[in-house]
């Protein structure tokens, strides 16, 4: 058995100034560009990624492995068409070099410059290289599912978790899925549907409502045997683009013929919670004065609005600002990405007093943001490589390159700069610098959900901050011009119709009369 195994992960946020190249997809996991073969498997085999299920499954069928390529870069601006094209002709190659099955590892919300379904693109391409060969394609929560992508995969899983920390199952559920295929000759069958809904990242946590309800009964459904698998997908609502969803793929094999229905009853149950969906932020300053009360920490503050997990630049200082004007102390921050501080530190070294500006070297045009830096003083603390690998609950193993770091302590301020961006997943992004987080009282990242597989243990208290950036959760402040309309709650008129026929692999959107 031959399985080409490959990863083409970006989310991309067409609102972030942040350009995505080719060597972006390497330099996230420490490399100059995306590694292949050997080198891939080094990296990411023994995480807790989908591509590291696709790996320890062919291990156990002792199948001969092709990987291509394994691109990943951190979320941000609309990816090249050198990049892209790069790429997906490195793993089209190997799939006309002949295989059993393809297994693709990629993210669901990549848009680039000549393409707004990135993935869409690859996997019609990949079909039309090898039209009967099964294509297994796991992706991530935040996908913004295609007609492209249903028509083109054999099979489609997802991760059920928010923060994710199921990737590893995901992959293992469609590995299984698509050797099953191969072994027993049988052709699952895909139902899809999607809701004319833009959900805020903010109220997608699939512990809490609203996702909880939706999301047990797609998990219920496949444990009870009822389909063979279920995802729900909350979509990501910062590409701006004709396929922003809320979405679910149901698979299921000949002989069950269930999967259109379950769809059907998680999105009936999603529509009528769309109310929930929909964010109201906390004014930022009202929300440091509510840190300042709190006598014991930590307390984490994750500033939302500036997060490379949803493509921010991770430089804007507006939160850091407000925490230094109602004057709290013993704070640790970071990482803040200012890779010509980061330098200006490296060359002074360890111990020697510096001021310098920090952050607020970018701008974000298409939001009418200006970086505006934060000047301090203090002492040089740490100087590291920047290189570690996550413990934590969320992508543990994954290989982290914040291509050098380093801590400026300014007395009631530790302030953690580094050369690249990467979202504070777990605490190692503070014990790698050389700072205990638990001894902090006030713990300050940028980051929207992603932060609480690894914080939620260690805080005695999480607040959410409005910061400025690329990752607002205001809509109505957010300039669309592509989104497929109308749509909820942009729109207050948006409706759709459960009882419209829904069939296996319909790529049609729905939306008539409400459900009430």
């Amino acid at each position: 058995m031959k399985l080409v195994i490959a990863m083409l992960q970006h989310e991309t946020n067409t609102f972030s100034p942040l350009p995505t190249d080719y060597e972006a997809f390497g330099q996230a996991i420490g490399f100059p560009e995306p590694p292949a073969g050997a080198v891939a498997i080094k990296a990411l085999g023994g995480t807790n990624m989908a591509i590291a299920a696709f790996l320890d499954l062919a291990q156990e069928r002792e199948a001969e492995v092709v990987l291509p390529i394994a691109a990943y870069a951190e979320p941000g601006g609309t990816v090249a068409d050198e990049a892209f094209e790069r790429i997906a002709e490195r793993i089209c190659a190997a799939v006309a070099e002949g295989c059993d099955a393809v297994l693709l590892d990629l993210h669901g919300a990549m848009v680039t410059r000549s393409f707004d379904d990135g993935e869409g693109e690859l996997l019609r391409r990949i079909r039309r290289i090898a039209p009967s060969v099964p294509i297994g394609v796991t992706l991530d929560f935040h996908a913004n599912v295609t007609p492209a992508m249903v028509e083109a995969a054999t099979v489609i899983t997802g991760y059920r978790t928010y923060p994710h920390v199921d990737m590893y199952e995901a992959g293992a559920r469609c590995g299984r899925l698509l050797l099953r295929c191969l072994e027993g000759r049988t052709e699952p069958r895909m139902s899809w549907g999607r809701l004319p809904l833009l959900s805020a990242m903010l109220r997608q946590a699939t512990e809490d409502e609203p996702m909880r309800t939706p999301m047990t009964m797609a998990v219920a459904a496949e444990a009870s045997g009822r389909v063979a698998s279920a995802s729900l997908f909350g979509g990501f609502p910062l590409s701006d683009c004709p396929h922003v969803s809320l979405s679910c793929v149901a698979v299921d094999w000949p002989g069950q013929e269930d999967g259109a229905e379950l769809c059907r009853s998680v999105l009936t149950a999603a529509w009528r919670a769309r109310e929930d969906f929909v964010f109201h932020p906390e004014p930022l300053e009202r929300t440091i004065a509510r840190a300042k009360r709190l006598d014991r920490g930590p307390v984490v503050i994750a500033d939302y609005g500036d997060n490379s997990g949803a493509g921010g630049q991770m430089d804007d200082m507006t939160v850091l600002r407000e925490i230094l004007r109602q004057g709290l102390g013993d704070v640790a921050a970071g990482p803040i990405w200012d890779p010509a501080a980061l330098a200006a530190m490296q060359a002074r070294g360890v111990g020697a007093e510096i001021t310098l500006a920090i952050g607020g070297k970018t701008d974000t045009p298409l939001l009418g943001i200006k970086g505006e830096p934060l000047t301090f003083s203090g002492r040089i603390k740490t100087i590291t490589e920047g290189r570690f690998r996550l413990t934590g609950a969320m992508m543990a193993g994954f290989p982290v390159n914040l291509d050098g770091s380093a801590v400026l302590d300014t007395g009631a301020l530790e302030v953690i700069v580094s050369g690249a961006r990467s979202e504070a997943y777990s605490p190692d992004y503070f014990t790698h610098a050389g700072i205990d987080p638990t001894t902090k009282r006030y713990l300050v990242i940028k980051s929207r959900q992603h932060f609480r597989a690894g914080f939620q243990g260690l805080a005695r208290e999480i607040l959410m901050a409005a910061g400025r950036g690329a990752c607002r959760e205001e809509f109505d402040r957010i300039p669309f011009k592509h989104l497929t309309r109308p749509i909820y709650p942009l729109d207050g008129d948006a409706a759709w119709d459960p009882t419209d026929k829904l069939t296996p692999s319909d790529a049609t959107m729905l939306h008539s009369a409400a459900v009430t």
